[in-house]
């Protein structure tokens, strides 16, 4: 339970404390007087996130401070698994910087929001976190009918089952979307490896083709030219080797003459043989060099192909284009084929989900086990709060895929009138119908479920006279199983806790703050005896206040 809470330097507040004890304590005060910055500073303790601007004095640090006795054996576990100390009287500590930043202890241990948040929802309920806008959500329906199920460990086994299935789904469309991306990756490479396959690349073909092009382009001139000199070597009248011939043969009768003329006449001979052996490789040449028009129309076709396929893949030669083929044929036999991992999931799937649907018609009868007399208590505790004819009615539909509550769709339907017509909640309660509808179902809940420390803010909404006397009896009742904190306007309410804090506004010199203290009997009596009435209350309204302090 909530032993205390120390609030300094928040919103208006310099510096408050507060003590509780078992059963009900109230809270009281003129509109704006500051009862919200209590539960504000209480909520920084629950985990909520806050700024500078919640500092009272800018310049100094807040401190929240809030000491609980811990008897729930299950919260050793919690600290064990978040390293913590755990002590009986646990401490847990916020404070808010200057600078904006945000520190949080758990008995003196530096701890983040969300280990912070999961240990205070453990000992403490707040009322806004359990109110009329709650009441509204479907979700919140089907908590409350579980709560009262004991549907806890049902609900959890089939949670961590659901969250497991939420998980392969998602795998499993990750893995078809990777798949599909994969055939359409794959069947590029493949349509890339065919083309340049289908091309039959040779290397060193391209610089082959290259060179017999040029040949072929200029067929004619070569002919031509090569022909022309062999005649002039050779055939023409007057032929450059028929006058040579004629003068080796004019040399010979002096050749052996001297050394010198022996040296001449050979250097000569072998001119003249080397010029007839060059005048037949012209004329070999010039008679094999055709004009193929077929043959160079195959060229440019076949280079074509090569140069269209070194742009498509951005290199300069066919040995560059072997490369690409042989990258490509690498990366298609590195496909993985995600088949076997598709199916393995799928058959996994299918087999959650029969046992999803097992666990929740598990739920669904716990859930239809208890809703008739759940509906029969939420209409016999309103008829204790002097609403005789309110009709409750919980429907219950079934999903056709398994939801974070199973395959049941919850919902409230209400009517206050007689003979009204059952409508949604939202569709027919007033707000001080809700009032009463909201304490009637949380109470009935926290029957179900071990709520160390409930704190209702305004719960009196709407109601008054001898409604919110009712709703007070209500909360004590509450109180002697719960330890109970409540805000409230009404003095029925009021007079039913075992303490009263009452808040109020002191001005200063310079400046306007909240403040609080406990009443004694005989300032109760004066704070409700107001609340009945007028300051300065009357008589018959201080009469009034001490007979329901009595009572």
């Amino acid at each position: 339970m909530l032993k205390s809470l120390k609030i300094k330097n928040y919103a208006l507040i310099k510096k408050v404390e507060l003590d509780f004890s078992k059963g009900m304590t109230v809270i009281t005060g003129e509109t704006g007087a500051g009862k919200s910055i209590i539960l504000g500073a209480l909520g920084l303790i629950l985990g909520k996130r806050a700024d500078s601007k919640s500092l009272f004095n800018k310049e100094k640090k807040c401190v929240v401070e809030a000491s609980f006795l811990l008897k729930n054996e299950y919260l050793k576990s919690f600290f064990k698994s978040h390293e913590l100390d755990y002590e009986e009287e646990t401490i847990i500590r916020r404070e808010l910087l200057p600078s904006g930043k945000s520190r949080s202890f758990i008995n003196d241990s530096p701890v983040n929001l969300k280990t912070l948040g999961q240990l205070s929802a453990f000992l403490i309920d707040l009322h806004q976190q359990f109110d009329t806008l709650d009441i509204h959500q479907i979700d919140f329906h089907v908590q409350v009918v579980d709560a009262i199920a004991d549907n806890k460990i049902l609900m959890q086994t089939y949670l961590d089952q659901y969250k497991r299935y939420k998980m392969l789904r998602k795998r499993k469309e990750e893995l078809e979307n990777a798949q599909a991306e994969s055939l359409r990756e794959k069947d590029f490479v493949m349509f890339q490896l065919k083309e340049l396959l289908e091309a039959n690349l040779e290397s060193g073909e391209q610089q082959g083709l290259e060179k017999e092009i040029k040949i072929l382009e200029n067929a004619g001139d070569i002919k031509q030219t090569l022909s022309g000199i062999y005649g002039q070597l050779a055939e023409h009248e007057g032929a450059l080797l028929g006058q040579m011939e004629t003068l080796r043969v004019a040399m010979g009768p002096v050749r052996n003459l001297s050394e010198d003329l022996e040296g001449l006449s050979d250097r000569f001979n072998t001119i003249y043989f080397e010029l007839q052996e060059l005048s037949n490789d012209f004329e070999r040449v010039a008679e094999g060099t055709d004009i193929d028009g077929e043959r160079l129309k195959e060229i440019r076709e076949r280079l074509d192909v090569l140069y269209r396929l070194q742009n498509k893949h951005f290199v300069s030669d066919d040995k560059a284009l072997l490369d690409v083929q042989e990258a490509l044929q690498e990366k298609l036999n590195g496909f993985v084929n995600l088949d076997a991992d598709l199916e393995e999931v799928v058959l996994e799937l299918e087999q959650l989900h029969s046992t999803l649907l097992k666990l929740s018609e598990e739920l669904r009868k716990k859930r239809n086990d208890v809703i008739p007399a759940f509906e029969d208590q939420v209409r016999s505790n309103l008829g204790q709060l002097s609403m005789n004819y309110a009709r409750f009615e919980v429907r219950m539909n079934v999903l056709e895929e398994p939801g974070p509550s199973g395959m049941d769709a919850m919902e409230f339907f209400f009517n206050a009138n007689k003979g009204g017509e059952l409508k949604k909640i939202k569709d027919v309660a007033s707000g001080g119908e809700l009032s009463r509808l909201t304490l009637v179902i949380k109470s009935l809940v926290a029957s179900a479920i071990p709520l160390p420390t409930m704190i209702f803010d305004e719960i009196d909404t709407g109601i008054s006279g001898d409604v919110a006397l009712k709703m007070g009896i209500m909360l004590e009742r509450l109180a002697s199983e719960h330890q109970i904190v409540s805000i409230t306007h009404s003095p029925q309410i009021g007079s039913k806790g075992k303490l009263h804090y009452f808040v109020f506004k002191e001005v200063g010199e310079n400046q306007t703050y909240s403040n609080i203290r406990k009443l004694n009997v005989d300032e109760r009596v004066d704070v409700l005896a107001i609340m009945l009435s007028q300051d300065p209350p009357s008589k018959g309204a201080i009469e009034n206040a001490k007979e329901l302090l009595a009572n």
